[in-house]
C-alpha cells in the first residue's frame, strides 16, 4: 500500500499510452499539485513531455506538432474548458484522463464537442489526492467543518478523495467510524454510497482479511497539532511551512537568490529521505558527516565544522561546492534556519513545558512553568498562546484552574484579541464536552499502569515523549481490541480477524507526528500495512485556522450529500 507509487504509476501509464513523440501535459490547479509531488519536471522531460500547461490558461499557442495528455479533476469547470478546447483544438491529438469518476452525460458532451475527432482516449485514473509520503496522503482542504457539521462542498470533496485512494490502492474496505463524531458517520455513509453505486469499479480480488477504512475526527485530539516538533519533516512544516513539498525561504536573513524557494522531496533527495523521521540533533550530525565527506575530496578544506554557522560559511565560500551539491547547500540552509528559530524563540524551553502539559498530570508544576515562560519577552505570540491552549485543554475542569490569570497575562503581554479568542475556540473545538476518547486521563487499570511504568522508566528524550491519540487507537485496532461501542462498523458485518490493510482518514487534518506514528507502526507490526490520510496536513498555524473556521460558524449546520456521476 504505497500512495506515492500508485500516483506515479498512473502518470507513467498516461505518458506511455500516448506513444512516442513530443507531448504537452495539460492540467488544472489541483492535478498540477498531484503530479509535482511524485515527479520532477526533469524526470517528466525525459519522457518526451516538453510543455506543462494549465487547461484554464487563455494564452496557449497552437502547437499541432504536440500530442496533448490531459490530466484533470472531473469538475464542471474542467469539462467546460475541455469542450472549448476540443471545438478549437490547439494540439494534434488528445489523451484525456480524469482523476475520478466522470458521468456519462459529461463524456457525451465531450464526444459532441469533438467534431474534428482529435480525442484518442478518455479514461479515469484515480489520482485525486496528494501523495505526501508513501504512507501519507492529503486532500489540501482547509476549513472542512461548520460547527460540528460538514461544509457541504467539503463532504463531497472528501468523499471523492477517499474513494479515489481506495481505487488507486485497489481496496474495497469494511468501514469503521468514530461514533462521537457525526461528521465521521456522514463521511462513512457517503463513501459507502459511492462503493455501492460504483460496485463494478470496486470489484477487486477478495483477500482473506478484508481491508479496513477507519474514519476519525481531529477534534478528538486537539493536543497533537499544537505541539512543537523535533523530527525533520515535522519540524520543517511547523517552523517553515511545507506546501506541496515547497518551502518559502525568502524571509531568511541573507538568503541567496537560488535558495529563496526550495523543494524537499523524499522521492528525489536521498538525504531528506534518510532523515525525514530523525530528530534534530541527529540531522545536524548527519549534515556534518555529509559535508566532511565532501571536504575530504578537497585538499584545501582544512577548517573545522563546529557549528551551523561554520557550515553556512563553508558552503558560501565554495561556489563550485554548491554546484557539486545543491542538496547540501539546501539542507544546510534549512537546518541553519531551523536552528536560528529554535534559539531565537527559546523553543527548547517552550517544548519541554508543552510536553509536560501533554504527558504529565502535575497541575502545580505545570501552571508555574507556563507562568514563568509567559514572563519571557523572547516568547512569540504564537508560542505564548499555544502554551495557554495546552493548559486549557489539559486542566479544563481542574478545581484550581488558573486559566483566567493566564488569559490576563496574555493581555498584559499585548497578545492580540484574535489570538486570545483562539484559546476559547480550541476548547470549544476539542474540549472534554466534544471528545469521544480519554485523551487526557486514562480510566482503565491497564492504561494507568502503562502510564505509571512509562513515567518510571524515564523517557530518553523529554522533547518527544508525547504520543498522539492515534497511536493508541491503531494499537488497539491492530490487536483487534478497538471497541465497537466507540468505533462501530458501518453496516451489519464486522471483521473477525485482526486487520492487515488499514486506511485511516482524519477529518479536520492529520499531522506529521501522526505520520511518524504510522511509519513506526508499519515497521514494528509484521503483516500490517497502514496508510494515513487527512483533509490536510497541519502545523499549529493551519490547525488554528481550521479551529476558527469550525467554531466561528457554530449554528451553521452544513447540508451535504454530494451528487456523483455514473460510469460511462
Amino acid at each position: 500500500m504505497n500512495v506515492t507509487l500508485a500516483v506515479k504509476q498512473y502518470i507513467s501509464k498516461m505518458i506511455e499510452n500516448s506513444g512516442p513523440g513530443m507531448k504537452v501535459l495539460l492540467m488544472d490547479k489541483e492535478t498540477t499539485g498531484v503530479v509535482s509531488m511524485v515527479y520532477t519536471q526533469s524526470e517528466i522531460l525525459q519522457k518526451e513531455v516538453y510543455l506543462f500547461e494549465r487547461i484554464d490558461s487563455q494564452s496557449r499557442d497552437n502547437m499541432k506538432h504536440l500530442k496533448a495528455i490531459c490530466f484533470l479533476r472531473p469538475t464542471k469547470e474542467n469539462v467546460g474548458h475541455l469542450i472549448q478546447e476540443l471545438r478549437r483544438p490547439k494540439y494534434s491529438v488528445y489523451f484525456i484522463y480524469f482523476s475520478n469518476v466522470i458521468s456519462k452525460s459529461e463524456v457525451k458532451a465531450l464526444a459532441e464537442a469533438d467534431e474534428q475527432e482529435v480525442v484518442a482516449e478518455v479514461q479515469e485514473f484515480y489520482g485525486d489526492f496528494i501523495a505526501v509520503n508513501p504512507h501519507l496522503f492529503s486532500l489540501n482542504l482547509q476549513g472542512v467543518a461548520r460547527g460540528r457539521s460538514w461544509e457541504s462542498s467539503m463532504l463531497t470533496r472528501c468523499t471523492q478523495g477517499l474513494t479515489s485512494v481506495l481505487l488507486a490502492l485497489k481496496k474495497c474496505p469494511m468501514i469503521r467510524y468514530q461514533l462521537s463524531s457525526d461528521m465521521s458517520k456522514r463521511l462513512a455513509e457517503s463513501v459507502k454510497q459511492i462503493i455501492t453505486k460504483e460496485y463494478e469499479l470496486f470489484d477487486f480480488r477478495k483477500t482473506e482479511v478484508p481491508p479496513l477504512l477507519l474514519i476519525l475526527d481531529r477534534s478528538d485530539d486537539a493536543i497533537t497539532p499544537l505541539l512543537n516538533q523535533w523530527t525533520y519533516q515535522a519540524m520543517v512544516h511547523e517552523l517553515l511551512s511545507l506546501n506541496n513539498n515547497r518551502i518559502d525561504l525568502s524571509r531568511v536573513p541573507g538568503i541567496s537568490k537560488d535558495l529563496k524557494e526550495v523543494v524537499l522531496s523524499a522521492e528525489n533527495d536521498e538525504f531528506y529521505a534518510n532523515n525525514l523521521y530523525l530528530n534534530f540533533g541527529e540531522i545536524g550530525t548527519n549534515i556534518r558527516n555529509l559535508m566532511e565527506d565532501f571536504q575530504k575530496k578537497k585538499p584545501k578544506g582544512q577548517q573545522k565544522l563546529e557549528s551551523i554557522s561554520d557550515m553556512k560559511a563553508f558552503v558560501d565560500n565554495y561556489p563550485q561546492f554548491k554546484k557539486m551539491s545543491g542538496t547540501v547547500s539546501k539542507h544546510v540552509t534549512v537546518v541553519g534556519e531551523l536552528s536560528r528559530l529554535v534559539s531565537e524563540r527559546r523553543l527548547m524551553e517552550v517544548s519541554e513545558v508543552e510536553q509536560e502539559l501533554a504527558c504529565q498530570n502535575d497541575h502545580s508544576n505545570a501552571q508555574q512553568n507556563v507562568r514563568r515562560l509567559l514572563q519571557n519577552p523572547r516568547l512569540t505570540e504564537l508560542d505564548a498562546v499555544r502554551l495557554v491552549m495546552l493548559y486549557a485543554l489539559r486542566y479544563e475542569r481542574h478545581s484550581s484552574s488558573v486559566l483566567p490569570a493566564l488569559m490576563d497575562e496574555l493581555s498584559r503581554r499585548g497578545v492580540s484579541e484574535r489570538h486570545r479568542k483562539m484559546v476559547k475556540s480550541v476548547v470549544e473545538y476539542g474540549g472534554k464536552r466534544v471528545r469521544g476518547s480519554d485523551l487526557i486521563t486514562p480510566t482503565d487499570a491497564v492504561a494507568i499502569t502503562k502510564q505509571f511504568f512509562k513515567g518510571l522508566s524515564g523517557v530518553e528524550n523529554v522533547y518527544t515523549q508525547h504520543q498522539p491519540l492515534l497511536h493508541d487507537t491503531l494499537d488497539q485496532l491492530i490487536k483487534a481490541r478497538l471497541k465497537d461501542s466507540q468505533f462501530p462498523y458501518l453496516g451489519a458485518s464486522s471483521l473477525r480477524d485482526k486487520p492487515q490493510d488499514i486506511i485511516v482518514f482524519l477529518i479536520g487534518g492529520a499531522t506529521y507526528e501522526e505520520a511518524l506514528t504510522v511509519y513506526n507502526l508499519n515497521r514494528s507490526s509484521p503483516g500490517v500495512r497502514i496508510v494515513l490520510g487527512g483533509s490536510s496536513i497541519h502545523n499549529t498555524k493551519s490547525f488554528l485556522e481550521e479551529v476558527m473556521s469550525a467554531t466561528s460558524h457554530g449554528g451553521d449546520r452544513g447540508q451535504g450529500t454530494g451528487r456523483h456521476g455514473n460510469r460511462r
